[in-house]
């Protein structure tokens, strides 16, 4: 068996067995960040929305709910308040944010629910973030690259400046993970997001 296909069969071990784990260990606040949500607008808790993963196939992606019901139909009213220098959709203090919504991605929190994600097979622990079809229409040739491989619950870039990168930033540092991916800077990467969850900076990362 070649090197790369013993480190996919590890990686997809450990995704699995890192998902089950960690929908246990996150089940407590789980309920309570379901309760949250409930009380605040009794709107949803979950969110599910169509990313595009490995070589372009598209799945759905699972969420807690951080912003008002309706929020996607609300983007075109703030497009021309987009902060980010690429085909991202960025704005630091978003309108459509909810009070526990805050909570949740000041802490990574809302992206709890990824790990069904991750089991499932459509993402993994660590990868590259994962993009939208819109986003994935815009992209050159270059920033393609950042399709070959699974995306994931975190990643280099995350763990690198979150939402201070720019977006040449964050395709750099996907890609590098891409090409220079091994176990050791999965757990290396999984280290850093851990302690970035429990940090009081805004740049949290899953």
């Amino acid at each position: 068996m070649s090197e790369r296909y013993l480190y996919r069969g590890i990686k997809r071990l450990t995704d699995v067995l890192g998902g089950i784990v960690g929908l246990i260990v996150f089940f407590p606040i789980t309920l309570w960040i379901a309760a949250r949500i409930k009380l605040e607008d009794g709107g949803p808790i979950l969110y599910s929305q169509v990313r595009v993963g490995e070589n372009g196939q598209k799945f759905s992606l699972y969420k807690f709910r951080s912003m008002v019901v309706g929020a996607h139909s609300l983007k075109a009213v703030l497009e021309q308040k987009n902060e980010s220098d690429g085909p991202i959709f960025k704005i630091k203090d978003d309108p459509r944010v909810t009070k526990i919504g805050k909570f949740m991605r000041k802490h990574s929190l809302d992206e709890i629910p990824q790990f069904i994600n991750v089991i499932q097979g459509n993402m993994s622990l660590v990868g590259p973030r994962p993009a939208l079809p819109e986003e994935v229409e815009a992209y050159s040739e270059y920033e393609l690259q950042r399709l070959g491989s699974k995306p994931g619950l975190t990643g280099l870039w995350q763990v690198s400046g979150r939402s201070n990168l720019s977006f040449e930033k964050m395709v750099q540092l996907d890609i590098a993970y891409i090409e220079k991916k091994s176990l050791l800077t999965d757990i290396a990467i999984l280290f850093r997001t851990v302690i970035q969850m429990f940090s009081t900076s805004d740049n949290g990362a899953f």
